[in-house]
């Protein structure tokens, strides 16, 4: 099994091919602010939030606050277990 910065790096990556601003959270100033914030104007057009979790894995209930209220701001917020979830939006 892939461990989680494996997967973030392949998402990261795709992120950045398609000319996305990618940020990787590290430490933030709230819990449960998602692994990975990028704006991609000309792809999905919004900000892009993304929680990284391994295959079987779920976002913990102030995860998914977090990715809620991304959603009511106008972004895009997802669970991504492989770089194919991310892909999927760009589609």
């Amino acid at each position: 099994m892939q461990l989680e910065s494996a997967i973030q790096k392949k998402i990261i990556d795709y992120l950045e091919s398609k000319g996305c601003y990618v940020v990787k959270i590290i430490t933030a100033n709230k819990a449960g602010v998602p692994d990975i914030l990028a704006v991609c104007p000309q792809a999905c057009g919004a900000v892009l939030a993304v929680e990284v979790k391994r295959p079987g894995q779920k976002a913990r209930p102030l995860q998914e606050y977090h990715l809620q209220k991304i959603r009511e701001a106008g972004g895009v917020a997802i669970v991504a277990t492989c770089v194919e979830d991310v892909e999927r939006i760009f589609k």
